[in-house]
């Protein structure tokens, strides 16, 4: 294949050097201490929920790179949707209704990028988002939106503090 695509003068896969970073959200997002210490439901919903967060973010963070920033943002997206399309095959989902799964983890993802990006800034903004998202609006007496909204406002800041290109080399710093 790589043959082919330097015969026709196509090039590498620009996601490929994104791959890193976008497992590093992910891995950020299966961290132990969301669901031991937050309590966000440690479920199907709830690790799709934490992994949009975290992605949410790591989107947020690729918007203060200028020019190239829509282009980084499409290609992270795609990388979302193709990991997202694999964990729905691998549930078992056949072709004729992956996508409109997709669809809508797409769709949810959008509203939780809109939502995070209106309340980063504000934690209790925040915690509202969280509480809507990571608990579907009824956290449970283990749930602590509060202390997973500062979480998720120091993962923010360790990426806003973060150079793009480091970032990039190295993933979501701890």
């Amino acid at each position: 294949m790589r043959f082919l695509k330097s015969l026709f003068g196509i090039g590498p896969d620009p996601r490929e050097a994104l791959i890193p970073l976008y497992s590093s959200a992910v891995a950020e997002a299966r961290r132990p201490v969301w669901y031991a210490d937050y309590g966000v439901p440690d479920t199907l919903d709830g690790r799709f929920d934490m992994v949009t967060a975290t992605f949410a973010l790591l989107l947020l963070r690729a918007e203060r790179e200028g020019d190239k920033a829509g282009e980084i943002s499409a290609l992270l997206t795609e990388l979302f949707i193709e990991d997202m399309e694999g964990q729905v095959r691998q549930l078992g989902i056949g072709d004729v209704i992956v996508g409109k799964h997709l669809g809508k983890m797409v769709s949810a993802m959008g509203g939780r990028l809109l939502a995070y990006r209106e309340g980063i800034a504000d934690r209790e903004t925040l915690t509202e988002a969280l509480v809507r998202n990571l608990w579907r609006g009824e956290p449970g007496p283990e749930a602590k939106p509060a202390e997973a909204a500062e979480a998720l406002r120091a993962l923010h800041a360790r990426m806003e503090s973060t150079g793009w290109d480091e970032l990039v080399a190295r993933g979501i710093p701890a």
